[in-house]
């Protein structure tokens, strides 16, 4: 079994899905892999942080407010699991029978309230709150304040308990509330891995800002092996730079902190899969391409 996770702040949630997929009481019935057992991983998580958030919440409060994304691959017994809980993606890279060129396929769903099908899913969920979702100088945010609506952590908008004095004003939700705003169980899509599949790409929403799934399975397709990741991430700072209309290399220039206001932090992994992990035999060979932290290429 091979298990990857991308994820931004939250560390604890690598090493609860690492473990939890290898414990029998959260695997099915007949001890193999499935979605349930990935959606345990994310929900232990969950409560274990929610747990660390209470118990720190007397010295360090604004812990309440800290977040992640997570997004995670699971490849067991040539079956391909993918659970995506914020708005990170994980292309599958195929190359096409007939004409041999390598094609984008998305592999994930995103929670992002840009979206539509994500706005009508709040509305469903909370059908009392009219607010749930605000347009906000432009941008569709959950109850105001955060474009994702699912993720891990964020527990002032999982617990009334949390959204309170002396968290930040800005973190802070006006009215009370009965059920968590956002949800931390992940949308899981599970598919067979074939001959053509060739690779994976799983990044942070700050890569796909900038290159399309096309884009970046191409420059993965037509690149070595090693540094592809890297190659990614500079790919999508060049389209950053190229929008704001200045050179790469000054885009470099600019404090991190700063940084931010030109494009999203990037992570990026790539793994080519090869026939040993369609066909579910043991890992052989250096397979992965990791480039993470703030994108400071």
């Amino acid at each position: 079994m091979l298990v990857l996770k991308l994820l931004g702040l939250l560390t604890l949630a690598s090493l609860k899905i690492s473990r939890l997929t290898r414990d029998a009481e959260f695997t099915s019935d007949d001890q193999e892999m499935s979605a349930d057992v990935i959606k345990n991983a994310y929900l232990e998580t969950e409560e274990e942080f929610l747990s660390m958030v209470r118990k720190q919440w007397d010295i360090k409060p604004q812990i309440a407010s800290v977040g992640s994304c997570c997004l995670a691959g699971i490849i067991c017994n040539g079956t391909l699991y993918i659970a995506n809980a914020g708005d990170s993606r994980a292309v599958l890279g195929r190359v096409d029978k007939f004409d041999k060129q390598v094609k984008a396929v998305q592999l994930s769903d995103e929670h992002n309230a840009n979206l539509e099908s994500v706005r009508d899913e709040l509305h469903s969920l909370h059908p009392e709150d009219p607010q749930i979702v605000v347009l906000k100088h432009k941008v569709w945010r959950v109850k105001g304040i955060i474009q994702v609506s699912r993720s891990i952590g964020d527990a002032y908008l999982k617990k009334q308990e949390f959204n309170r004095i002396p968290l930040l004003p800005k973190f802070r939700v006006h009215e009370p509330f009965h059920k968590p705003i956002l949800l931390a169980e992940p949308a899981v899509h599970v598919q067979k891995l074939y001959p053509e599949d060739q690779f994976l790409i799983f990044a942070s929403d700050g890569l796909w800002e900038h290159l399309s799934n096309q884009e970046a399975v191409e420059i993965v397709q037509n690149s070595a092996r090693n540094g592809i990741a890297r190659k990614l991430v500079k790919a999508a700072l060049h389209e950053a730079a190229k929008k704001r209309e200045m050179r790469y290399s000054d885009l470099k220039k600019i404090d991190r902190g700063v940084r931010r206001h030109f494009h999203d932090d990037i992570t990026v992994i790539v793994l080519f899969i090869g026939s040993n992990l369609s066909s579910g035999s043991s890992l052989q060979g250096p397979i992965l391409s990791i480039k993470g932290g703030d994108a400071n290429t």
